[in-house]
């Protein structure tokens, strides 16, 4: 049998030991044993089935019983790598077997606080085993919302706030009400509608994040602050993961203090998009799970993303503004854009965001057009051609995705105003063209928001290279000679009825399908939309 692909010559031993209602030492020691050859083990061999499922019942027969905390932490490290495997957790998926492990997990106890730095790392252990049991087994769910897990793990958060040495807790607490809500329905509904699991979700976040207000709904900001720890860094990606799905229905917003929970939590993502992680990857990790959280606020809470520029040096201004959080956005999306790949869940989300941030908040939105469509000077190339973030949301417009090309065209639409005519300025007819006929603005026109009347000013170079733009393309093009110049009529007469020919070929053979554009602005069939012209040129000449 291969390393990584089996339990180990430690399970037989294990279980004997467990088995054999021996001293609590020798079976620590088996357990340990197992535990160390298997701790990377994901999986197992069929052959053991058996035996695997005997020993989760042994481990827990041993758990319900008081044994000291070092053989109780062997225990559930054996029960947590056991609990990968799904096939052996129907012994341990009883009423039962989930108490004594919420019974270990200090899950049970309302009132007692966490006082007892030695229980710590048995409190883990059977946080994990949870995880692990609840993450694979249906049962574990439907047993979940029976036992009240969710209250009793709002309760244990609880009682880590202010508390030293409780990192591990925390954080596998988070990750357990992460996997109850994205798992189970009603125990999603619970968390925010009985257990304020918003706002007991949000404090921990703020709590994980070292947050320090200065005002309501502003934070202070310490640029010589050091990154988070890798575990504080956990602890908020949890917390941010299990807030993300609490809050997914969150854009109807009625009251003022739901509106109010809104922006202080708006306010605490501002926060975190402002601070590093240990790493690179973790900061681009907490980063992601801020964004996917952003995309739940309101966009009338989103205000708060942006806040009256202190005199710092080190502030990124826009009228007075400070706009750091929404130069974060726009370096991850660019970011994002540079990877090339799976584009549709790790760019959509902060395209779909920048996009109502835009729509909603016109200095948000002048910023950013400041930065991806600034005035044009060069046309000399294709809108999609070059490396500026303008050019790499163009070539996102024809992109094969169907959804990622909607949305990085709308972001693009909506930062001009939704103007058609603003639009083709920056990208061309031929990349618009999908977002217009999706649109019905083929014709021209403007989309439904509304936006401010400021208008934009056209450059010198941009104003003497117009008359040569071709406004397909969108680039700057040399006149070319005409082919027709030298022809005789009869000839040109000819090479028209021989296109037309061709084109009436192509139609009868169902190859093509000639369209026109309906005086609505959307596509139709050549002959319906000619007709409704005519329809149309009719009823008009009629009132008259």
């Amino acid at each position: 049998m291969e390393r990584g692909e089996g339990p180990g010559a430690g399970l037989g031993a294990a279980l004997e030991a467990a088995q054999g209602r021996g001293a609590a030492e020798a079976v620590e020691r088996a357990l340990a044993r197992y535990n160390e050859e298997n701790r990377a083990i994901f999986r197992f061999d069929p052959a053991d089935e058996d035996k695997r499922k005997k020993l989760c019942e042994e481990i827990l027969n041993i758990l319900e019983k008081d044994t000291k905390t070092s053989c109780q932490v062997a225990c559930l490290e054996a029960l947590r790598i056991l609990s990968r495997d799904k096939t052996v957790l129907v012994p341990v998926t009883t009423k039962r077997n989930m108490q004594i492990l919420m019974r270990l997990a200090k899950l049970d106890t309302v009132e007692d606080p966490l006082e007892k730095v030695s229980e710590f790392p048995v409190i883990v252990e059977a946080l994990k085993c949870l995880c692990n049991i609840v993450f694979n087994s249906a049962v574990a769910q439907k047993l979940s919302l029976e036992l009240n897990l969710a209250a009793m793990l709002c309760n244990l958060l609880k009682k880590c706030k202010d508390q030293q040495l409780v990192g591990d807790i925390k954080c596998f607490d988070l990750r357990l009400l992460f996997l109850l809500s994205l798992l189970h329905t009603d125990i999603r509904s619970q968390l925010r509608q009985e257990l304020q699991g918003v706002q007991i979700l949000t404090e921990a976040l703020e709590s994980s994040l070292n947050v320090r207000w200065t005002e309501e709904y502003k934070a202070a900001e310490d640029h010589d602050r050091p990154p988070l720890s890798l575990q504080e860094t956990d602890c908020a990606i949890e917390a941010l993961k299990a807030l993300f799905n609490v809050t997914l229905d969150s854009w109807n917003v009625h009251s003022k203090n739901e509106s109010h929970q809104f922006r202080y939590m708006a306010a605490i993502l501002r926060h975190c998009l402002l601070t590093m992680g240990p790493t690179e990857d973790k900061t681009e990790e907490l980063h992601s799970n801020a964004i996917n959280l952003l995309s739940n606020v309101p966009v009338s809470c989103l205000d708060v993303l942006i806040s009256p520029s202190s005199q710092e040096e080190t502030d990124i201004k826009y009228n007075g503004m400070n706009m750091g959080a929404i130069q974060i956005l726009l370096d991850f999306m660019e970011k994002r854009i540079d990877k090339g790949s799976s584009y549709r869940e790790g760019l959509t989300p902060v395209l779909s965001l920048l996009t109502e941030c835009c729509r909603t908040h016109r200095n948000i939105r002048k910023f950013i057009k400041a930065q991806v469509l600034p005035p044009l000077r060069d046309v000399s190339n294709r809108p999609e051609v070059g490396t500026t973030v303008r050019n790499k949301l163009v070539r996102l417009m024809t992109h094969v995705d169907l959804g990622v090309k909607q949305i990085a065209a709308e972001f693009l639409f909506v930062l001009c105003k939704e103007r058609v005519d603003s639009l083709l300025k920056y990208t061309g007819y031929g990349n618009a063209a999908g977002l217009l006929a999706a649109r019905g603005l083929l014709a021209g026109g403007r989309g439904d928001h509304w936006y401010s009347d400021d208008e934009d000013t056209d450059t010198e170079e941009y104003k003497s290279a117009k008359p040569n733009i071709n406004l397909i393309t969108g680039h700057l093009e040399e006149p070319m000679p005409n082919p027709m110049d030298e022809m005789t009529e009869e000839q040109k007469e000819y090479e028209a009825m021989k296109l037309v020919n061709m084109f009436d070929k192509l139609s009868r053979d169902e190859l093509i399908k000639p369209m026109g554009v309906r005086p609505d602005g959307t596509m139709a069939p050549l002959e319906e939309a000619v007709s409704q012209y005519h329809t149309n040129k009719q009823d008009s000449s009629d009132s008259d």
